[in-house]
């Protein structure tokens, strides 16, 4: 037996729990009105009831596509892990110039992680993750990890090539990301600077990260073709 709700969705009477939501233009209309209502009240002080009315749902509704708050909660998260880390990694794919693209994908990780809605979106995970430190984990695993492994698999490619000699490359990726936002992740994490950082201080930080980054790791073959290409 199916019922309608107020929001012409249908419940499952057979199974005596809501069908799962088929309309993803109402899912998305509900996790954006869970999104507003996490940012206003954080994830603790929040409520089903809250979202629904900011959604703009019936209460029937919200429960045919997330079972609670967690639930509604971790899908938010996953948007927001796509959005963060879609596309980000590209540059790397394309090896050509070292020093050219470090500092390129330096930049587009910087601006990425200090943006005013990335911000906003990681304190959300971090301010739920005692409450469900397996939604942390997760997507720490899912975007974080696998930028991280990206990253590895970049610097293997140039030590390969005779361009870095690192010994711990693991140790390295981190090094690498933590200089390209060196002064800015926490100043905006901790709402010391309002606003996202320029992009004309982001090439700062980051030109300053990779030279730093190539006098620890780089070898003579890669001052020699840097060299020689100055001189071309």
């Amino acid at each position: 037996m199916v019922e309608t709700t107020a929001d012409g969705d249908l419940l499952d009477l057979r199974k005596g729990r809501p069908a799962a939501g088929q309309d993803p233009v109402k899912r998305a209309q509900i996790i954006e009105g869970a999104r507003r209502v996490f940012i206003d009240k954080g994830f603790e002080a929040a409520s089903m009831n809250d979202i629904t009315r900011e959604a703009g749902v019936s209460k029937g509704t919200i429960y045919v596509y997330f079972a609670n708050k967690e639930e509604l909660f971790e899908a938010l998260i996953e948007e927001e892990r796509g959005t963060i880390f879609k596309n980000m990694y590209e540059v790397l794919d394309h090896f050509e110039d070292l020093r050219k693209t470090l500092v390129k994908f330096g930049m587009v990780l910087s601006a990425k992680i200090t943006s005013a809605k990335v911000i906003q979106a990681q304190r959300t995970v971090v301010g739920a993750s005692d409450r469900i430190p397996e939604l942390g984990a997760r997507f720490y695993e899912r975007g974080p990890k696998r930028g991280h492994d990206k990253v590895m698999v970049f610097l293997n490619e140039a030590v390969e090539r005779g361009l870095l000699a690192i010994d711990d490359v693991d140790l390295a990726a981190y090094q690498f990301t933590e200089l390209c936002l060196a002064g800015l992740f926490r100043q905006c994490i901790f709402s010391y600077r309002t606003k996202a950082p320029s992009p004309a201080e982001i090439e700062h930080v980051v030109r300053s990260g990779v030279n730093v980054f190539l006098k620890a790791y780089g070898t003579e073959k890669l001052a020699a073709e840097e060299k020689a290409s100055e001189s071309v």
